[in-house]
């Protein structure tokens, strides 16, 4: 039986174990991204074949995000309730045997079913993340945990779209929804084996553990939920409308539009793994986790802000060559934002934190595309959409900054109450009651 696989603060290197169920939680978010962007994929030919309307169409790639969001609540209330790595099991079972199913199937009604119950399934991931990295995890590997759970979310879209299209002309969209909702139940062999399984008194009755009311007291809780939904909204911006601007407003080529839009995610990808690195390495050195998490989360949301000189700079070669970097920015916050949720709520309330949070932040995955097409809509270009983007992530960066308390952890009380260990810092993003010097 394996034990959990809290370190303590003197052991600076992730275990073996630790490293084992890490790597199994990045290949369940690459395989939970590529599943959920498969459809996108696939929608010129499901239209084709199965005479879909655009306005079915559309319905049908929206339909994901009608459970995704509000059940993350209910996903958040189950892995505090329950044990989460079996949550996270049969959260997975249940998405790839959706994924498989959507293969099979014919007709709108059956495969808008399909992608409701895709959106349940993948509900419970983030919540289980955030459980077992605050449960099983020291503060200081929680950066480079949570980076490179956040770079393998970032690789799904770019190896998905590449990998899909071409699997999609070759063989058909029906054989590879199939073949990847099956190869995926893989994933739950090795983690029946190497998951790690809490000790029995870090098992907590729905009584002990804070309720959402409760969560929702704490200002930092709204700190979080906002900061997440403006950088979400940045994100669903590059995701959803960048193909397009690449090749409408900067003509490129569909080639290179793929080939650029493959290397901002990787971009995305490579910087959020190495400012993890650098993040846990800062807080080993004597650094508090509210100035090291505030500063990676605040400073790549306010440089994130300079996505607006892209679709300012003439120069096409300039403009790409800035928006990666942008995107080497977005990186920077990526490997702290939810290291700041699971060192707030503790093991305790980890799960519904989070699934507030991203449940939240989610809706802007329906606000971002929808107003950026009416704002390019009403403009002709789009200038504005881009200053739109520009102020909300910086939004997002105050967000974390100002409205975010002290990153410590909040100790839950019976009845609602909480009050939190002081964090002793001067630092200018490090609330302190005592003004000793952040190391």
């Amino acid at each position: 039986m394996a034990t959990a696989l809290t370190l303590p603060v003197t052991d600076f290197k992730l275990s073996g174990a630790q490293w084992r169920v890490l790597s199994l939680l990045v290949v369940s978010v690459f395989i939970n991204y590529v599943d959920r962007g498969s459809l996108s994929i696939a929608a010129p030919l499901l239209k084709d074949e199965l005479g879909l309307s655009p306005a079915e169409l559309g319905l049908l790639l929206s339909a994901f995000f009608w459970m995704y969001a509000p059940f993350q609540i209910v996903s958040g209330w189950l892995v505090d309730r329950f044990e989460v790595t079996w949550v996270l099991a049969g959260g997975f079972f249940l998405w790839s045997v959706a994924t498989a199913a959507t293969g099979l199937v014919h007709g709108f009604a059956a495969l808008f079913v399909l992608r409701l119950i895709l959106g349940i399934g993948e509900s419970v991931a983030y919540p289980s993340y955030s459980k077992i990295l605050a449960r099983d995890f020291a503060e200081h590997h929680r950066g480079l945990a949570n980076a490179l759970i956040d770079a393998g979310c970032r690789c799904g879209p770019g190896l998905g779209t590449l990998l899909g299209g071409v699997l999609m002309a070759r063989f058909g969209w029906r054989p590879f929804f199939v073949v990847l909702g099956l190869m995926s139940l893989f994933w739950l062999l090795p983690w029946s084996r190497w998951k790690p399984e809490g000790r029995t008194s870090d098992l907590t009755t729905s009584d002990q553990a804070p309720s959402v009311v409760e969560i929702l007291r704490e200002r930092s809780a709204w700190g979080t939920i906002a900061g997440l939904f403006c950088a979400n909204y940045f994100w669903y911006f590059l995701l959803t409308w960048l193909p397009f601007y690449l090749m409408r407003e900067r003509h490129f080529s569909m080639e290179s539009m793929a080939t650029l839009g493959a290397i901002a995610y990787l971009t995305i990808a490579v910087s959020t793994s190495l400012c993890g690195c650098a993040a846990d390495r800062w807080i080993r050195s004597g650094a508090s986790p509210t100035c090291v998490r505030k500063t990676f989360a605040g400073s790549g949301l306010a440089f994130s802000t300079l996505i607006l000189p892209v679709a300012v700079i003439a120069d096409p070669t300039i403009s790409v060559l800035l928006l990666f970097f942008v995107c080497a920015c977005y990186g920077i916050f990526s490997c702290s934002h939810w290291a700041i949720t699971q060192t707030l709520a503790g093991p305790l309330a980890a799960g519904k934190w989070t699934g507030i949070q991203n449940g939240v932040g989610n809706l802007a995955g329906v606000v971002a595309p929808a107003l950026t097409g009416v704002v390019v809509q009403r403009t002709g270009h789009f200038f504005w959409a881009f200053v739109v983007s520009a102020a909300v992530v910086l939004t997002g960066s105050m967000m974390f900054v100002f409205l975010v308390g002290a990153v410590e952890p909040v100790k839950w009380r019976a009845r609602g109450h909480a009050t939190r260990h002081t964090q002793t810092s001067s630092c200018a993003i490090c609330p302190s009651d005592e003004g000793t010097p952040c190391r």
